[in-house]
């Protein structure tokens, strides 16, 4: 059986630099029953990316990694730190170094014990005259972990995720905050519902009570979810969750236009005015532990988030909004105007002119408001049609050998 060689790389560029270990592992049996999380993916399923944002989690971060790999260490970690000003970089660039040296000390144990294999079993073999390859090797595959660290300098979740949905190429893209508040223990449910429904993207909503989140958030997501409900009818509860998974196509067609916390929204309005896939399970949300601290203003990026569904809906939704102010215009002229072309009936005089004139141009406004949303609408659907396309064009698996692996698992 082949022996998983690790190799250390570091690299630099102008906009980021990353440490990453890599090479191959070893393979395990996964039975994922949503009563036993324990159980473990196997490399067959795919490769699956996990994307951990972080900004100043020097007090959780190595613990969220540490959780994640507990239940799926074939996974890929992805850290990208944002700027931190405490030690996060120096805490995963640590953790890395330290589970490369951890291995390469294992690798050479077990190149020895290789090597003192080979020269007994060819002994033997020899005097016995009975030589055969399996009598020299017969070693097991070395399971290691993949980290890799990237730091991004622009501020911003938003930022963070459009950088990771460019950089990173895998089967399935998770998404976790790395403050140590979401359940790691359900991502194997998770993904494996992912893969029996094959959803573009799933939603783990947060599952506490209100003691969990700070003054004022629960409030506030409830308001953004309940308005999302209403204005673009998803059916997601929990709009602004941080723990997500999502498909190859999904990642690779989302315009990410947003920097910072409204990104969920961003990604949520996305999903469904793109009539993907989606749906959503719930899971236990913790609080932070002592000494950690939560970076949403709730009045800054609650303004943040509140502009982003206007703009969405905007964007998304034209003949929506510019129909609904043409009515409106138009109403208002009808209100101001009927009563002067009574008048005007039985006295044949306009005696309020300044009135006609508002009444003339509210008109003339609503006419030009339903034409521009008759425009819009239809640019809206060309772009849409065209991230369709994207979406289809784009392989579900990163690789062919990943894709035929999978059919024949099924």
């Amino acid at each position: 059986m082949p022996i998983s060689i690790l190799h250390c790389k570091i690299s630099h560029t102008n906009n980021h630099a990353y440490l990453k270990i890599g090479g191959g592992g070893g393979y395990t049996a996964s039975t994922l029953k949503k009563s036993n999380h324990k159980n473990i993916l196997s490399e067959s399923f795919g490769k699956i990316a996990i994307i951990i944002p972080c900004y100043n989690e020097e007090k959780t971060i190595a613990q969220v990694i540490d959780e994640v790999l507990s239940y799926l260490p074939n996974a890929y970690i992805y850290v990208f730190d944002n700027n931190s000003s405490d030690n996060s970089y120096a805490i995963v660039e640590s953790k890395i170094l330290d589970n490369l040296e951890n291995k390469l000390d294992s690798n050479n144990k077990k190149i020895e014990a290789i090597n003192s294999n080979i020269y007994h079993s060819a002994n033997t073999a020899f005097k016995n005259n009975d030589f055969k390859d399996q009598d020299v090797l017969n070693t097991q595959n070395t399971t290691y972990y993949n980290i890799t660290l990237y730091k991004v300098s622009t501020q911003g979740k938003g930022a963070v995720i459009r950088e990771a949905f460019a950089l990173v190429d895998a089967d399935y893209y998770v998404m976790i905050d790395a403050d140590t508040e979401h359940d790691a223990s359900i991502l194997p449910y998770a993904l494996e519902l992912f893969k029996t429904q094959q959803l573009d993207m799933l939603n783990i909503a947060r599952d506490g009570d209100s003691s969990v989140y700070r003054r004022g958030h629960g409030f506030g997501n409830k308001l953004f979810s309940k308005s999302t409900q209403m204005l673009f009818g998803t059916k997601i509860n929990d709009m602004l969750s941080g723990y997500r998974i999502f498909s190859r196509p999904f990642v690779k067609s989302f315009p990410a236009h947003s920097n910072g916390f409204e990104i969920e929204t961003e990604l949520t309005i996305y999903a469904l005015e793109q009539r993907f896939r989606t749906d959503e399970i719930k899971a236990p949300y913790k609080l932070r532990p002592e000494g950690s601290f939560s970076k949403l203003s709730t009045f800054k990026d609650g303004f943040k988030i509140s502009l982003m569904i206007l703009n969405l809906l905007f964007s998304e939704r034209p003949l929506l909004v510019f129909g609904v102010l043409s009515i409106l215009c138009c109403l208002l002229s009808l209100i101001l105007g009927v009563p002067i072309f009574l008048e005007f009936l039985e006295t044949s005089k306009v005696a309020r002119f300044p009135t006609l004139f508002v009444c003339v141009g509210l008109m003339v406004i609503a006419v030009v408001l339903c034409i521009a949303g008759l425009l819009a609408y239809l640019i809206t659907k060309s772009i849409k049609e065209s991230r369709y396309l994207v979406y289809l064009q784009t392989p579900r698996f990163s690789t062919q050998d990943s894709a035929i692996s999978i059919r024949n698992k099924e």
